[in-house]
């Protein structure tokens, strides 16, 4: 391919980052900017003008699925022998070659999940845990390891964090240390130990250190965003104090802050590199006009409020001046409006999706173009029923692994056969031929009109057979048979599957990256979006921008919908999310008129009406915040006397003083912080501040008993002097 070829079709923009070939380059890239149409060109480029050698080039990312389609993309642009892997894959990679030289022997076993190294360690410490509590245990040892924390400092670094339910941070080192000393005995590493290990190889070991640099020239990051700083460390000792280093990110989209993922990095690399070069990339080629604009006052409604940005040792530094949100411009035409939909609850709303999505299928868009994203996985069960009592295709992400599925495995085994036997199958001939070949495992042109096990295989061989159409149209008379079948081993062995066709039932963590023609963002009520355990200024920024990413992934329709009780004939006190007030053009203020917001919405309810809400007469007599006046719906709020998005009113220094009273007497008790005062009850004491006991007494939460446990401290706490 000429090099104007392959600079052709870029816009000014990525055309400037693909031919900024030295030095290094920050690209900060907003969704459905063409981030990786942009990075692959640029590596493209070096290489056909000679500044890149593409076996010295490492491209990395962080899912094995983008690795994949990094190295489809360099391949479909005649650029062979880059290395497209995650941080774990290369460093795992180099440590098992450089293992014999620094260490001797064979490297350790690998193992992929903690849970069951975890349970051994609690059963060491003679702890009982269930299995839910492990998983939490394990992801928060997980961020200790990629925070650079040992059992001994882990303490320390993680106070102020949320603890696994029944456990305290002394408690989680303890068991950091038993699975440790586990995973020693039985000659095990985990995906972080390879990072770990890698780390420790390169820092001791200058003649393997240089070997790595020697064989590694120039470095492309992608989503930098969400780099650790045991991910960053690494990264500094393969690059050795050189700078030929290109990074792509958006810290609008950091949704995994929790695993120990920090945009620190993206916001500081001018810090880091001075002489860097900057570009913006803000076409949006994916989103209409009206979608982005959604996207873009979402965060712009939080744009005004500049607050410090903590970095990876948890300090806290003023906001770098670009930091602020990429404003993405649409390339697109103009398409339908956003819709907003207030249902009665959780059943009626998946009522009115699929009504929605059946509609969407009429108009002609495919079912694997369609995705229905919440908060947690917990919310997927009342659309699954919904989509099966309608007849609705549909995929859980998460579930089996698409290669894992025993048709597939077959269906490749079989495609292998038939190419060791029709070499001579090529271009637009090699999708029949995988039509024919699939169809003695129950392949048929036209879907089966049944839901369940046989329409799931169905969909699974009829992805195969897609894929075939795709690549044979891509790639031209000279794609046969066999260069399927090596594509089909490839992407087994980095899980990059092929599409599906079934609505997409997804949680908008395990949406990053994704995008489809329609998007449904569903349960957009307080206490799921943001979520209920959100409460800090840092974890609502994370939850705004995790709607951020859901509102993003929508090409042609965005749909936003919430409930207003969870059971049918429930009570209605689910409010809709504060997000949701910049975003509903129909919304009326949700501060000291949410009254008139007792609006109902033709066919929300999914079965006529919605439900409604308490009549104004009824609010009236109701409890009311004190700084809006909005009358309380929930506990919390009711507690604290405002609503939770009222900004406090209280002094922060008392109500962090007040936080770590409990911690240590929750800890010298043994038993959970919340049970010594929830958090809504230290915000009540902290913004009545109660000169007597009486006062105390008065406050939610307190009662006698617990007054006359910690009544004393807690009032020498808020006075300042020992009570009389």
């Amino acid at each position: 391919m000429e090099d104007h070829d392959i600079l052709a079709g870029l816009d000014a923009e990525q055309r400037q980052v693909a031919t900024t070939l030295n030095g290094p380059l920050c690209i900060l890239a907003g969704a459905g900017t063409g981030k990786t149409r942009a990075i692959t060109h640029r590596i493209a480029y070096g290489v056909q003008t000679g500044v890149y050698e593409p076996q010295r080039t490492l491209a990395v990312t962080f899912t094995a699925r983008a690795a994949a389609e990094m190295r489809t993309r360099l391949r479909d642009l005649g650029t062979h022998g880059v290395q497209a892997r995650t941080f774990h894959s290369a460093a795992l990679r180099q440590l098992q070659y450089f293992w014999p030289q620094a260490v001797g022997g064979a490297v350790p076993e690998l193992v992929e999940y903690k849970v069951n190294l975890l349970a051994e360690a609690a059963r060491r410490l003679r702890t009982s845990t269930d299995r839910a509590s492990l998983r939490d245990l394990a992801g928060e040892i997980e961020w200790a390891k990629v925070s650079m924390r040992t059992p001994d400092s882990y303490a320390a670094a993680a106070a102020g964090r949320e603890m696994p339910s029944g456990w305290d941070a002394n408690g989680v080192a303890r068991l950091f240390q038993g699975y440790e000393d586990v995973k020693t005995d039985r000659n095990l590493i985990d995906f972080e130990d390879v990072l770990l290990l890698m780390v420790g190889i390169l820092e001791t070991e200058p003649k393997i250190a240089a070997q790595v640099r020697d064989q590694y020239r120039v470095f492309i990051v992608d989503e930098y965003q969400d780099v650790s700083p045991l991910q960053h460390r690494l990264l500094d000792l393969w690059l050795g104090g050189r700078q030929d280093l290109c990074v792509v990110g958006d810290a609008s989209q950091t949704i995994y802050s929790f695993t120990g993922a920090t945009s620190r990095f993206l916001l500081d690399f001018r810090r880091e590199y001075p002489d860097a070069t900057m570009v913006k990339l803000v076409r949006d080629y994916r989103s209409t006009p009206e979608i982005v604009h959604v996207a873009n006052r979402l965060l712009a409604e939080r744009t005004a409020q500049r607050v410090p940005v903590p970095g990876p040792d948890g300090q806290r530094g003023p906001m770098p001046r670009w930091a602020e949100p990429l404003e993405l411009i649409s390339q697109r035409d103009h398409g339908p409006e956003p819709e907003f939909a207030e249902c009665s609850d959780d059943e009626a709303e998946a009522g009115w999706v699929a009504t929605r999505v059946k509609q969407l299928l009429e108009e002609g868009i495919q079912a694997a173009e369609i995705a229905v994203l919440f908060r947690t996985n917990g919310q997927s069960q009342a659309f699954e029923s919904a989509f099966a009592a309608a007849g609705i295709g549909y995929q859980l992400r998460g579930g089996e692994r698409f290669f894992s599925r025993r048709e597939i495995r077959d269906g490749i085994l079989q495609l292998r056969a038939a190419a060791r036997s029709a070499q001579d199958v090529s271009g637009d001939q090699v999708p029949g031929r995988v039509k024919d070949v699939l169809a003695s495992l129950g392949y048929t042109e036209t879907a089966p009109q049944t839901s369940g096990a046989t329409r799931e295989k169905w969909e699974s061989l009829n992805a195969l057979v897609a894929l075939s159409e795709e690549l044979a149209s891509s790639r031209g008379d000279g794609f046969t048979l066999t260069d399927l079948v090596a594509e089909l081993d490839e992407r087994a062995a980095s899980q990059h599957a092929p599409t599906v066709q079934g609505v997409t039932l997804a949680s908008l963590h395990s949406a990053k990256g994704l995008e489809w023609d329609a998007v449904f963002l569903v349960g957009l009520s307080e206490g799921l979006m943001p979520i209920s355990f959100a409460d800090t200024q840092e974890d609502i920024d994370e939850e705004r921008r995790l709607l951020y990413v859901g509102i993003t992934r929508a090409r042609l329709r965005l749909f936003l919908t919430w409930t207003l009780a969870r059971g049918t004939g429930g009570r209605s006190t689910r409010k809709p999310s504060r997000f949701l007030d910049a975003l509903d053009p129909e919304a009326d203020s949700r501060h000291g008129a949410r009254g008139a917001q007792d609006r109902r919405r033709a066919g929300a309810s999914g079965g006529g009406g919605t439900g409604g809400r308490p009549s104004s007469r009824k609010r009236a007599r109701q409890q009311q915040c004190r700084t809006c006046g909005t009358v309380l719906e929930t506990g919390a709020e009711r507690k604290t006397g405002r609503c939770l998005d009222c900004p406090p009113s209280y002094d922060e220094e008392l109500f962090e003083n007040l936080k770590a009273w409990r911690l240590s007497t929750s800890q010298a008790e043994s038993m959970p912080a919340f049970v010594v005062f929830t958090d809504a009850t230290l915000v009540a004491i902290a913004e009545a501040e109660p000169k007597t006991p009486a006062e105390l007494l008065r406050i939610p939460g307190v009662g006698s008993s617990k007054l006359e446990k910690y009544g004393q401290q807690v009032l020498e706490l808020v006075n300042g002097t020992p009570t009389a």
